[in-house]
């Protein structure tokens, strides 16, 4: 009869473990909002990472929700570097924006080949709409402090070779950039969350 109950106890212990472990947010996590972009030279998705840079994440979404890159061109292309758009349309003229979002840079995401970070000016503060996708791996745009860096807020996770492509444009100048803009218009026909 011990033995028995013993056995009974323990079986509904592990249950009861089993169901906890289940509901524990480490393993039951929402899976990492994806956004598509349908280019001129093809598709790619981003995931993005709401847990390390929720500021930066929830901005780029409602410019995604708010079609705000739909229309927009990549008009800053350097192969060993780097591709940026996010903010002009064809004709070089910028999008208006909301206000800036804080610097996220200290989050743990580094400059790596694939990652999507948030374009800024010399104010550490200033990430509004653009954003670009590092080329290959740039260690030196990562956070130092608090106060500098370059926010990363997720990663290319498919259409890896679009990006290729983009880098390989050549460039010259256009609009009012006198250098890395490539000489045949790429184009963001949209950027969509995954449902």
């Amino acid at each position: 009869m011990q033995t028995s109950v013993s056995g009974i106890a323990r079986r509904l212990f592990l249950g009861v473990f089993s169901m906890a472990v289940l509901a524990s947010p480490v393993l039951a996590q929402t899976p990492a909002p994806k956004v598509i972009f349908q280019t001129t030279l093809g598709e790619f998705v981003v995931e993005v990472y709401p847990d390390k840079a929720p500021k930066t994440v929830e901005n780029f979404l409602r410019y995604v929700s708010a079609k705000q890159y739909d229309g927009t061109i990549f008009h800053r292309v350097i192969p060993n570097f780097m591709v940026q758009g996010g903010g002009y349309n064809a004709k070089f003229e910028e999008k208006i924006t909301r206000p800036s979002v804080p610097l996220e840079a200290q989050n743990g995401l580094k400059h790596e080949l694939g990652t999507i970070a948030m374009a800024r000016t010399n104010d550490p503060n200033s990430a509004r709409a653009q954003f670009f996708v590092n080329v290959k791996e740039n260690p030196f745009l990562n956070a130092k402090g608090s106060s500098d860096g370059y926010t990363v807020f997720g990663r290319v996770v498919s259409g890896m070779e679009t990006i290729q492509k983009i880098k390989e444009v050549p460039t010259g100048s256009g609009g009012p950039f006198p250098t890395d803009v490539p000489k045949t218009t790429v184009l963001i026909n949209s950027a969509t969350l995954v449902k």
